[in-house]
């Protein structure tokens, strides 16, 4: 027997983190998204809540139906495509303990404050195969709705941690053998700086102030993309990433 409905207002909470910790949840807006979830990660999939005919097309799942406006008073998109679904937190998010398993590509982000900027960056690592995705404290929250929005579906194909403790866990990577390469205007143009590594680190920094000297000073190639900078000074580190993330394969 299913459990008596939740309040609206506990949707609405989801949107922010602290409503996200307590429940152990977040949302994923539209069709194309819900179903790279259910299609890849069904287990994590607890709810869908749809102004439509959600229950034909996700009958193996709990479906609760509510009226448009309803679901516009706890959607967080401009134009509201009718379905959402509720999807587990991943348990060690917010943890500075790696996973076993690292793999040997990881993306760190440092400062990415753009929650556009973060959502696109977790999406282009799912899709070059990056195993995982290491974010600051003071990057924006993956799991905040317009990260999420961005991502795609694309969040749990990957894992991810969001911690203070970046600087540490670089380290250790290092230490390890990583090598770490990081985006810097001041680095080379020198493509080659991504061949030959078997376990590989790459670092993006904040849209203004890129790196800190900290993680440039642990970098061990720094690596600029080379572009006509008398028709335009840089590129959005969205794009950047997705270029030298092609160039890491």
């Amino acid at each position: 027997m299913p459990g008596p409905l939740k309040p609206l207002k506990w949707y609405r909470k989801l949107a922010a983190e602290k409503g996200r910790l307590e429940a152990g949840a977040f949302l994923v807006e539209g069709d194309k998204a819900i179903e790279q979830i259910a299609g890849s990660h069904p287990n994590e999939l607890i709810e869908i809540v749809t102004a439509g005919e959600g229950d034909v097309v996700y009958k193996e799942f709990p479906v609760r139906h509510v009226t448009e406006r309803q679901f516009r008073s706890i959607s967080n998109t401009v134009t509201p495509q009718g379905t959402m679904a509720v999807v587990r937190l991943p348990r060690d998010i917010y943890s500075d303990q790696l996973p076993d398993n690292t793999g040997n590509r990881i993306l760190l982000l440092e400062n990415i404050q753009d929650p556009g900027n973060v959502g696109t960056l977790i999406r282009t690592a799912a899709a070059f195969n990056y195993p995982g995705v290491i974010l600051t404290d003071k990057c924006a929250d993956p799991f905040s709705p317009k990260c999420v929005q961005a991502s795609a579906g694309t969040l749990l194909a990957l894992w991810l941690r969001r911690t203070a403790r970046y600087l540490d866990i670089v380290g250790e990577l290092k230490s390890i053998g990583y090598t770490i390469i990081a985006a810097d205007l001041n680095g080379e143009e020198d493509i080659s700086i991504f061949h030959g590594h078997d376990r590989l680190l790459l670092a993006l920094g904040n849209e203004a102030s890129g790196l800190s000297k900290a993680v440039l000073h642990t970098a061990g190639h720094r690596f600029k993309i080379p572009i006509d900078r008398d028709r335009a000074e840089s590129l959005n580190v969205a794009v950047s990433g997705a270029i030298c993330m092609y160039l890491s394969l």
